[in-house]
C-alpha cells in the first residue's frame, strides 16, 4: 500500500464518528418529530443503546453495514481477498459477537432491544419508527396484563 493510500484510508477512518452519526440522527429527529423522547448513547446500559426509551425499556442500536457485518457470508469473503483482510475479519467478527452478548444483557434486564441497519434508517425511516412503536404497544400490553392478572 502506497503512503498516499494509506494516509487517505487514514483520514477517512479518522472521520468515522461513533455518536450522533446520520443514521442515528435521522431515526432520532423522526423519532422526535412524533413526540417520543428517549436518552442518547445511555451509558447506563451495557452497550450503551444509540436511543434507549426508558419509559418502555427499549434499546436501539443503529448499526452501520461495514463494521456489524450485514451479510457476513457475502462479506468476508471479499475481506479476504482485500487489504489487511485478516484485521478487517478478525475486527467486525468481535463486534459482531459483542452484538450479540450485548443483546443478551439487555434481555436478561427485562429490555427489548431492536437492532437497525444504517441503510434500512435512512430508506425506510417511517418503517423503523413503525417498528419501534409496536414494541412500545407490546410493552404497554404486556404492562396491563401484569396488573391485571
Amino acid at each position: 500500500m502506497t503512503d498516499s493510500v494509506s494516509a487517505e484510508r487514514s483520514e477517512n477512518m479518522r472521520r468515522i464518528r461513533s455518536k450522533d452519526t446520520k443514521i442515528e440522527l435521522a431515526l432520532r429527529k423522526a423519532l422526535w418529530s412524533k413526540g417520543y423522547r428517549y436518552r442518547k448513547n445511555y451509558a447506563i446500559l451495557p452497550g450503551k443503546p444509540d436511543i434507549a426509551m426508558t419509559k418502555y425499556k427499549i434499546a436501539i442500536f443503529c448499526d452501520s453495514e461495514f463494521f456489524h457485518g450485514k451479510d457476513w457470508e457475502i462479506l468476508r469473503p471479499q475481506l479476504e481477498k482485500g487489504n489487511n483482510g485478516e484485521f478487517w475479519i478478525k475486527k467486525i467478527s468481535r463486534n459482531r459477537e459483542r452484538d450479540d452478548e450485548i443483546n443478551k444483557a439487555l434481555l436478561f434486564r427485562g429490555w427489548t432491544v431492536i437492532r437497525f441497519w444504517g441503510k434500512d434508517i435512512l430508506k425506510n425511516t417511517d418503517e423503523c419508527v413503525r417498528v419501534i412503536e409496536e414494541a412500545m404497544f407490546e410493552v404497554v400490553l404486556s404492562d396491563s396484563d401484569d396488573c391485571c392478572s
